[in-house]
């Protein structure tokens, strides 16, 4: 497949479908029993395809009176390695279910957070395509 029938498959609009944005309230409300402490709102974005693998990113983006240089997000790939909100398992799911078969997703891992700003940090999620 190219590129562009990638981020056909893959627009914002569908993302958003996989991945809502209430999740983030969801996420913060599970971990601090208060949506409104979150410092951050989390989102999917496609970033590139490479012969057998697909690059997609969590991004988190830093929410209005809030610090996200201040929040914990290093040790985010793990959390969100395991946490039912964030599902990434289902996340990947989905975005194997939307290849049709003309790839099949066989592996994922989280990479480390990356700090693109000191409002905007990323978690690279990559899956290996069979």
């Amino acid at each position: 497949m190219s590129e562009q029938s990638y981020n056909d498959i893959f627009s914002p609009e569908v993302l958003r479908k996989i991945f809502p944005l209430d999740r983030s309230d969801n996420f913060f409300d599970a971990l601090y029993g208060d949506a409104s402490e979150g410092a951050y709102d989390i989102s999917l974005q496609f970033k590139a395809a490479g012969k057998k693998e697909l690059h997609f990113e969590f991004l988190l983006k830093e929410r209005p009176g809030k610090c996200l240089v201040c929040s914990v997000t290093y040790g985010l790939p793990q959390v969100f390695n395991r946490h039912p909100i964030i599902n990434v398992k289902g996340v990947v799911e989905e975005i194997d279910r939307l290849l049709e078969g003309k790839a099949k997703c066989t592996e994922w891992r989280l990479g480390r957070t990356n700090e693109l700003s000191k409002k905007l940090h990323v978690v690279p999620l990559v899956i290996t395509l069979g």
